[in-house]
């Protein structure tokens, strides 16, 4: 019968247990820092009523509704209804192109899904920062918090498509109204 090689354990040497300690702590601080700075910080949406579907992306127009608020309560901003002459012509809401929204609501909105409705924070960094809006009622360095209901969205290029064509049916509309202004209306006789 074979017998196998015995290796001899060498004894530990003092301190090598706490520099094997040590480097595990290390390692692990050193990973837990560059999750920290790699995450997300300080946009914050909290679901109140589910949506469904795909989310908006950067490149899209959002149609909300939507009521912003300072740190005190007061409302600083909301959307109004839109009142269009072609009722369908465009999606419900009030239309923000996302990316020409500052950098915490659209990075907000674009986790959001068509039908629901959510409250968005806005860490000041993210909202304006020191330098608000001429104007405007909020103060430098504030965090904003906003109430968003996402009714529909719609890639930027479809949207300018639809306001262009609302442009040619309202001239239309007002060439009908205008004297000689519509197609193959009569044209006023002198003397009339």
């Amino acid at each position: 019968m074979v017998e196998p090689t015995r290796v001899p354990l060498q004894p530990i040497k003092k301190g090598s247990l706490t520099k094997v300690w040590g480097g595990v702590i290390a390692v692990i601080l050193v990973a837990a820092a560059f999750a920290w700075f790699n995450a997300p910080h300080g946009v914050k949406v909290t679901e109140i009523a589910a949506g469904s579907g795909p989310h908006p992306t950067k490149e899209d127009v959002a149609f909300v509704d939507y009521v912003g608020k300072l740190p005190s309560g007061t409302v600083f901003d909301q959307s109004h209804p839109l009142n269009l002459p072609v009722p369908g012509m465009l999606p419900e809401g009030t239309p923000l192109p996302l990316a020409q929204m500052m950098p915490g609501f659209t990075e907000g909105v674009v986790q959001m899904q068509k039908g629901g409705k959510y409250e968005l924070f806005i860490p000041a960094e993210k909202a304006y920062g020191a330098h608000p809006p001429e104007g405007s009622p909020i103060p430098p360095n504030s965090d904003l918090t906003f109430e968003v209901t996402l009714h529909d969205f719609i890639p930027q290029a479809e949207f300018e498509q639809r306001v262009q064509m609302l442009q040619q049916m309202m001239q239309a509309q007002q060439g009908k109204g205008a004297p000689g202004g519509a197609e193959g209306a009569p044209a006023p006789q002198p003397g009339q």
